[in-house]
């Protein structure tokens, strides 16, 4: 029985040794973004209006409305990355792509870097502004009970 713990023990910890490593990496990168603006007369795929939500998406005010300013603001969304990672999981491209159908509104990561995004352009931020304050976290500090009152 020790023996049989010990085992256990010492196969915990190898796991524990290999692992972290990787879930350290995995936060320090940067989710895809794109670095520029869309090529002159490229257009980007809409984003998805807020009657196309269902009612699941469409819980809370904040999910909406978060995607009427996505609208506003898809160019600097395209710069942006999701911090939710859903470049690896779902192949988006960056912010933007998180709007063009429903995952925007059920991810609570992808809201609230929407609403520090659209925040920081009504402050005169620049993209690469914007970009270094998602890359830094300070999306975190969004509340999104409060968000929906954003204009």
């Amino acid at each position: 029985m020790l023996k049989r713990g010990l085992t256990l023990a010492f196969l915990f910890a190898v796991t524990l040794g290999v692992s972290a490593p990787w879930a350290t990496s995995q936060q320090d990168e940067v989710p895809a973004y794109n670095a520029a603006a869309p090529a002159k007369g490229a257009k980007l795929p809409p984003i998805l209006g807020k009657e196309q939500l269902s009612m699941e998406d469409a819980q809370n005010p904040y999910q909406t409305h978060a995607y009427e300013l996505a609208a506003k603001i898809p160019v600097i969304l395209h710069q942006q990355p999701c911090y939710c990672y859903c470049d690896r999981s779902q192949g988006h491209n960056s912010l933007h792509s998180c709007f063009e159908g429903t995952h925007g509104a059920r991810c609570s990561i992808c809201l609230k870097e929407l609403y520090y995004a659209y925040s920081m352009h009504q402050k005169g931020k620049t993209t690469a502004q914007i970009r270094q304050g998602i890359i830094s976290g300070e999306w975190r500090q969004i509340d999104l009970q409060t968000a929906a009152s954003i204009n």
